[in-house]
């Protein structure tokens, strides 16, 4: 019952964190590209991750945590697949319309659903999909303006989907079949995500801006805005990490969708943003669809730990074996199994 507490903690101090951190990046991040004109999202993403990766390294040499080593061409594979998402979902919503970048987010959803359900074999009630059905048409309803449609778009815009329910995937599929922590993950693939995108990043930037950002004109305001954006993404990617870690991809997509309806609200409040009915009534359906899902998961939670408890610790212990590689055959035959 203590490691059950202790879990449930984890799990509530994650969730707040991922919250926290990401409403007050987009709040930076929107002040620094419409406030202060600085338009490079790609490769400010890539600074990120620098950031993040140096922080954890002095972390490691503090030992505050400890590294674990991770078959080197899955966490290369690994890096390069989130990396490459990231540019797709910027190139996405520069070939297409707001409504339509909103749309493509809106579908990661039912597509990683389908996708754990066909290779995964996970199972979801139907009041779980009720209630993420509920939550997709809030976010619709407070976020999705228009819907122009354009081949490349689309096609970008199916790569991005696809990349990036995979990436969310493994990341939860890597740290239970591994045993390795989110932080342990994070540390040994940001670099490669980072090198991805900071190669990439310029590139794809100038294409969608047409502006070079070695040529842009840095003011002390637009470094400090930076820096900040820098440190708070060291918050954002770990939590991100330990999120999909902790529940599932669903349950983060869940989650990102609150973010957004948060940031609709901050936007209005902070950086009076226009604000509709139409904004709140989507936000409300959103906030509702969201409680149901949190009630019906906790409550299929409960089922499964008192089926667990009824089964006794053999069988709780025959369980949990193909979940993590205690062994070293069967750890490296996960590792396989991956890349």
């Amino acid at each position: 019952m203590g490691e059950m507490s202790s879990f449930q903690l984890g799990v509530i101090g994650a969730l707040f964190l991922s919250v926290a951190s990401s409403v007050s990046i987009v709040i930076c991040n929107k002040a620094l590209m419409s406030n202060l004109g600085f338009p490079f999202a790609t490769t400010l993403t890539s600074w990120h991750l620098m950031v993040t990766f140096f922080s954890l390294h002095c972390a490691h040499r503090f030992n505050m945590f400890e590294s674990k080593s991770i078959d080197m061409k899955t966490v290369i594979l690994f890096g390069i697949l989130n990396g490459v998402s990231i540019g797709l979902l910027n190139l996405s919503l520069g070939f297409n319309s707001i409504g339509f970048y909103q749309m493509t987010k809106l579908a990661i959803i039912p597509f990683t659903v389908l996708l754990e359900t066909l290779f995964l074999k996970k199972q979801f009630s139907q009041k779980i999909k009720f209630s993420l059905f509920l939550l997709l048409v809030g976010v619709g309803i407070a976020s999705v303006t228009d819907l122009q449609l354009n081949f490349v778009g689309t096609i970008l815009s199916m790569l991005a989907i696809v990349t990036t329910c995979v990436g969310q995937i493994l990341t939860n599929t890597i740290q239970k079949r591994l045993n390795v922590s989110s932080t342990q993950l994070l540390y040994q693939s940001a670099p490669f995500q980072a090198a991805v995108l900071f190669v990439s990043g310029p590139l794809v930037d100038q294409f969608l801006t047409k502006k070079n950002v070695f040529a842009y004109k840095y003011s002390s305001i637009v470094l400090a805005f930076i820096i900040l954006s820098c440190l708070i993404s060291v918050a954002v990617n770990f939590s991100t990490f330990m999120v999909i870690g902790k529940t599932s991809p669903v349950t983060y997509q869940v989650l990102g969708h609150l973010k957004t309806c948060l940031v609709l609200a901050f936007g209005y409040t902070l950086l009076h943003d226009p604000f509709t009915v139409r904004n709140i009534i989507g936000i409300l359906v959103a906030i509702f669809g969201m409680g149901l899902y949190s009630y019906f998961c906790t409550q299929e939670n409960k089922k499964k730990q008192s089926v667990d408890l009824s089964l006794g610790p053999q069988m709780k212990e025959k369980d949990s074996t193909p979940l993590i590689a205690v062994q070293d055959k069967e750890s490296h035959e996960a590792k396989k199994s991956l890349v």
